[in-house]
C-alpha cells in the first residue's frame, strides 16, 4: 500500500510540467534577489558555454540560479515545493536540474531545457580543522581549485584527478549527476572511492530543511548519499577525510601505435593488476586513442605514485618501454598532476558518449583482443566528422566497504573500462551509438566467456541508457528506495529533478506512458 500511494505522489507531480518556468523564475528573482541569470544576460552565455559536452550546452533552461549559500537553496526548493503542492493537476510545474563541474557528455545530466537550472559552483569554500585531519568543502568547489590549497599542509582529499571537475560528482557519487571523473581519486588503491571518505554530508531536502547527515545522525541518508545518486536532496557541503601527502611521483607516457606496443601493454597491465604485485600507492590507467581528421592512432598510460619515488618497480613494465613520444613522468604533487590531465584531454566536443564496464583481471590475451575489437570499430567509424575513440582501462578503488555500490570490499584485482566517443555532428548520433554498443557487446562477450565479466557500472561513466544503480544489487536498490520515500516523501527529486539516474525508472516509464495516453485524450 506504502509503495502504491508514493507512486501516486509521483503520478501528481510527474503531470506538472510545461512552460511554467518562467514564473517560477521570476518568483525565485524576487525571493532570493541577483541571483537568477535569463537567456542572453552575460551570465546566463557564460555559464551555457562552460559545460564539456555541448549535448549539454546546447539545452536551454528558463533561467539559472546561482545561490552562494545554502539557505538560499533551502529557499529556492520551498518555493518549487510549494509550487509544486498547490498547482491543479491541470497546470504545468517548472522542472530544475543541478549543476556542478559541468563535466558530464550526456544531455539532461546537469542541464534542464525550459526549466530551471541551479549553478551551485559559487558555493566553492574550502576549509581545514585545527588538527588538518578534515576539509570542509563547498559543494560547488572544482578539485584543481582546492588541491593547491591543501598543498602547503601536505595533505590532500580523495577527489577528481583531472582539472575541472566538481566535488559535486565524486565525494556522494554523483549527488547531481554532471561529473566526468567522478569517485577515482589519485589514492584510490590505498584510500578506496572517494565518497568512502566522507564524513559527512550536508544537504538540502525536498522539504527545504537542511540536516547534516553522518555516521551517527541520519546515518541511512549517509550511505545513501554514497552511491545514490540525486534522489534524496541537494548536497550543500561536505566533510572529508584528509589524508597525508606531500610529494608524489607521477605523469603521462604517450607511444607510438603498433601491434608490438599494444601486446606489451597487454601483458604489463595484466601483471599490474595481479594481486602479487599489488602497491597501494600505485594508480595508473592505459589509453588508447584514435583521432580523425588525420586518422592518428596512439596508445599511453598515466601512472600516479603516492611517494617521492621515482620509476617505483611496480611501472618498470611501463616506463621501460623504448622510445616515448611523451614522457612528462616526475616528481611534483597532486595539484600539478591534475592540472596536466585536464591539458590531456580533449577539448569540449560537440557530441560525446561513455559506456562502462567492470571485469576481473584477465590474461594479456584477453586485453590483447579488447584492443582488437576497439580498433575494428575504429576502422568503421574512421569518416566521422571531429571523431575521438578512446579505450580506458584503470583498476577499481580499493574500498573499504562503506557505501551504496553494492561491491564487497577489496578487490585488488578489479578493473573498470570506459569507452569515450566524441563526434561534432547530430546526424551522426545514431550510427556512433550503434557501433559503440556493437563494441560494449564484443568487450562482454569476450569478458563472460573467460568468467571474468562483473555486471557492475560505474555511475560517474555510465551512458544515459546503462542503470548503475540497478547493476549495484536488488537489496540495495530497495534500500535506497526506502531512503527516498522516507526523506523526500512526494517524490520531488524523481521527478521534478529528471536528470541522473532514478530509483524508480521502471515505475516512472510506466507513468510516462500513461501521461502521454492522458493528454492524447484531453
Amino acid at each position: 500500500m506504502a509503495s502504491k500511494l508514493y507512486l501516486g505522489f509521483l503520478w501528481v507531480i510527474t503531470l506538472f510540467r510545461g512552460p511554467q518556468a518562467s514564473k517560477i523564475c521570476d518568483l525565485v528573482d524576487t525571493a532570493i534577489p541577483d541571483r537568477i541569470s535569463y537567456p542572453a544576460s552575460a551570465s546566463y552565455v557564460t555559464a551555457q558555454s562552460s559545460y564539456y559536452s555541448a549535448h549539454e550546452s546546447e539545452i536551454r533552461p528558463a533561467c539559472i540560479l546561482t545561490p552562494e549559500s545554502p539557505k538560499e537553496v533551502s529557499r529556492f526548493v520551498e518555493l518549487v515545493t510549494r509550487q509544486a503542492a498547490n498547482s491543479p493537476r491541470s497546470h504545468p510545474v517548472a522542472k530544475f536540474a543541478i549543476r556542478g563541474g559541468g563535466h558530464a557528455v550526456f544531455a539532461g545530466a546537469a542541464n534542464i531545457e525550459s526549466g530551471i537550472t541551479v549553478d551551485m559552483r559559487a558555493l566553492s569554500s574550502v576549509s581545514l580543522s585545527d588538527d588538518r585531519k578534515t576539509a570542509t568543502i563547498g559543494a560547488g568547489a572544482i578539485w584543481s581549485e582546492i588541491y593547491p590549497q591543501l598543498v602547503p599542509y601536505n595533505v590532500t582529499v580523495m577527489g577528481g584527478r583531472v582539472a575541472g571537475v566538481g566535488v559535486g560528482g565524486v565525494p556522494y557519487w554523483r549527488g547531481w549527476a554532471d561529473e566526468d571523473e567522478g569517485g577515482i581519486s589519485h589514492l584510490s588503491r590505498r584510500y578506496g572511492w572517494a565518497c568512502d571518505n566522507v564524513l559527512g554530508y550536508e544537504v538540502v531536502l525536498a522539504s527545504g530543511e537542511i540536516v547534516y547527515a553522518t555516521a551517527s545522525s541520519h546515518p541511512d541518508l549517509w550511505i545513501a548519499l554514497k552511491g545514490g545518486s540525486i534522489n534524496f536532496g541537494i548536497v550543500a557541503r561536505v566533510d572529508v577525510v584528509t589524508r597525508p601527502l606531500g610529494a608524489m611521483w607521477g605523469g603521462t607516457l604517450i607511444f607510438e601505435y603498433s601491434p608490438i606496443l599494444l601486446d606489451t601493454q597487454a601483458k604489463a597491465f595484466s601483471e599490474f593488476m595481479s594481486p602479487e604485485n599489488f602497491d597501494d600507492a600505485a594508480d595508473m590507467f592505459v589509453a588508447l586513442f584514435f583521432i580523425n581528421p588525420g586518422g592518428i592512432y596512439a596508445a599511453g598510460n598515466v601512472l600516479y605514485y603516492g611517494e617521492p619515488i621515482a620509476n617505483p618497480p611496480v611501472y618498470q613494465p611501463f616506463s621501460s618501454i623504448p622510445s616515448p613520444l611523451v614522457n612528462t613522468l616526475r616528481t611534483t604533487n597532486v595539484s600539478d598532476l591534475s592540472t596536466e590531465q585536464a591539458s590531456r584531454l580533449p577539448v569540449g566536443s560537440d557530441r560525446a558518449i561513455n559506456m562502462v564496464y567492470s571485469f576481473k583481471n584477465a590474461a594479456a590475451s584477453v586485453y590483447s583482443e579488447i584492443f582488437e575489437t576497439w580498433e575494428s570499430a575504429t576502422r568503421d567509424l574512421a569518416h566521422i566528422e571531429g571523431l575521438q575513440f578512446v579505450l580506458l582501462l584503470q583498476p577499481h578503488p580499493v574500498s573499504d566497504g562503506r557505501n551504496s555500490l553494492g561491491l564487497p570490499p577489496g578487490g585488488e584485482d578489479i578493473v573498470m573500462s570506459v569507452i569515450i566517443v566524441s563526434y561534432s555532428n547530430t546526424a551522426d548520433d545514431k550510427i556512433v551509438r550503434k557501433r559503440l554498443k556493437e563494441v560494449f557487446n564484443q568487450h562482454e562477450d569476450i569478458l563472460r566467456r573467460g568468467g571474468y565479466f562483473i555486471p557492475w557500472k560505474y555511475l560517474n561513466y555510465a551512458d544515459k541508457l546503462q542503470d548503475p544503480i540497478g547493476s549495484y544489487g536488488h537489496d540495495i536498490k530497495c534500500r535506497l528506495q526506502g531512503v527516498s520515500k522516507k526523506y523526500d516523501p512526494n517524490g520531488l527529486f524523481q521527478t521534478i529533478v529528471p536528470g541522473g539516474f532514478k530509483l524508480f525508472q521502471e515505475e516512472m516509464e510506466v507513468i510516462e506512458i500513461n501521461e502521454r495516453d492522458h493528454h492524447s485524450e484531453l
